[in-house]
């Protein structure tokens, strides 16, 4: 599903990363993050695709709003698995929307 955002300017983390083999509880806590991160002031909403290479680009009003949610401490936990046994390599990418337009 596409993201719903609002009037730019706004922000969005592309997370974009390779995979280790086996889920090793990935689903499950990818589920969660999803729910945690919706729930976080200043979230606008997610758009995730996997094949080979996943790409997740989560949107934002703010980079303090981005900052509070890296901080987060079950997000922690979830950085410090993926680093440990999720991820072959992955890159954050912090980027200012100043404009979009649909179809």
């Amino acid at each position: 599903m596409i993201a719903q955002t609002p009037a730019t300017p706004y922000y969005a983390v592309i997370f974009t990363s390779l995979r280790t083999e086996g889920d090793n509880g990935y689903n499950d806590m990818a589920v969660e993050m999803a729910r945690l991160a919706a729930e976080q002031d200043g979230f606008l909403g997610v758009e995730s695709a996997r094949d080979e290479l996943g790409i997740t680009v989560s949107y934002w009003e703010t980079l303090e709003a981005i900052k509070n949610w890296k901080a987060n401490t079950r997000h922690l936990l979830a950085q410090q698995k993926g680093r440990a046994e999720w991820y072959t390599h992955y890159k954050v990418r912090i980027c200012k929307v100043e404009r979009d337009y649909e179809f």
